[in-house]
């Protein structure tokens, strides 16, 4: 693969990438830090990128595994017993598991009336303006950002 190729075809994802990153990681640093992650295995393996039908599905499942994996390791942190006790009730807190809070967003995310999903996943997935979402599904924009805002909420009660 030639780097115009792996540019065109890769480097182009960088914003969906890190907006699934950020969604699953809920941090701005981990986000840059799983995105930069990918890009420098995918680099080290663009003699075998020809092969991939859809870089975007194949950019998408290996930054999904890498987050889980990244997730998985964060609970098995261990930390020092001298921590103050309200903190590691905090931590405890805070250390949910990934995979379950995922499966609810997408049990959350499937449970949506057809259109609200429609509109959600090709602001969230595929990145697309308000303005290039309602042009597609013909509808307005203010329609639009309400079934857009229903459906994060309806998520949100939901998660």
């Amino acid at each position: 693969m030639t780097d115009r190729q792996f540019h065109t075809d890769y480097l182009s994802l960088s914003g969906l990438l890190y907006k699934v990153a950020f969604y699953l990681l809920e941090s701005e640093a981990d986000a840059e830090d799983v995105v930069q992650e990918l890009y420098l295995r995918l680099w080290k393996s663009r003699d075998t990128l020809d092969e991939v039908r859809s870089p975007k599905a194949y950019c998408v499942r290996m930054l999904k595994n890498l987050c889980l994996d990244r997730i998985r390791a964060a609970r098995h942190l261990t930390f020092p017993e001298e921590l103050p006790e309200h903190t590691s009730v905090h931590l405890q807190d805070d250390q949910l598991d990934g995979k379950q809070r995922l499966d609810k967003v997408l049990e959350a995310v499937k449970a949506l009336p057809e259109r609200q999903r429609e509109i959600l996943l090709l602001r969230t997935v595929d990145g697309l303006s308000y303005e290039e979402i309602s042009r597609r599904l013909g509808m307005s924009p203010l329609t639009l950002r309400v079934l857009l805002s229903r459906a994060r909420s309806t998520i949100k009660s939901k998660v």
